[in-house]
């Protein structure tokens, strides 16, 4: 799965690699480590507006939701049955591209992860990447607020990651640049699920 990640680029330096500009700049904050149960807004590129920057809550709450109780359960989506899920199914063909430079995972090192080793994960050949990632539009029933959120794909694990997240054996669906374009325009979702990866890296960190 996938709840930590990392966004620490400078704005210029995003929108550089994007080729899309931020709407609302002062809401980005750069970040070490994001997690994904503050529920944050993060920066994403939606099929909507492709060439704009816009700031979502991580963790999608489908239009019909009555509060915003599911996000705690929505932050992924198996690639293999968003299109099934009620969560998700009314949002597979909203996509996006979640912003990141990195993101966390951890290693259990005894049977009951009592004892774990904590790895950044990056692409090989991308210092800035996008997430393949789902969202929806959703309205407060009791306040009227516009709520825009969501969702981080995952597929089955690579042979590095099968080693790193031994419990679960899953990652998220990092794009290679060239199909950022293919992923916001509505490509079959099954193309994405592995075995498409792109060359990942590791590191320990303390």
């Amino acid at each position: 799965m996938c709840y930590r990640t990392k966004l620490n680029s400078k704005i210029a330096s995003i929108e550089k690699a994007l080729d899309a500009k931020f709407i609302e700049p002062d809401r980005y904050r750069p970040q070490k480590e994001i997690n994904a149960f503050t529920f944050m807004e993060t920066p994403v590129i939606t099929n909507d507006n492709p060439g704009e920057i816009n700031m979502y809550h991580w963790g999608l709450i489908p239009f019909w939701a009555k509060d915003d109780k599911i996000k705690k359960m929505t932050l992924n989506s198996k690639i293999e049955t968003a299109s099934e899920k009620p969560a998700f199914r009314n949002s597979v063909e909203n996509r996006c591209l979640i912003i990141a430079d990195g993101y966390y995972e951890w290693q259990w090192l005894d049977s009951k992860g009592k004892s774990k080793q904590k790895y950044l994960i990056q692409p090989s050949d991308q210092k800035i990447f996008t997430f393949a990632g789902i969202y929806s539009n959703w309205k407060n029933p009791e306040t009227g607020e516009q709520v825009n959120s969501y969702s981080i794909l995952t597929t089955e694990a690579n042979e590095l990651m099968s080693e790193i997240h031994n419990n679960k054996k899953r990652m998220p669906v990092v794009l290679k640049p060239n199909d950022q374009k293919a992923w916001l325009n509505g490509d079959e979702i099954q193309k994405f699920s592995f075995p498409y990866e792109v060359d990942l890296k590791a590191q320990k960190v303390s």
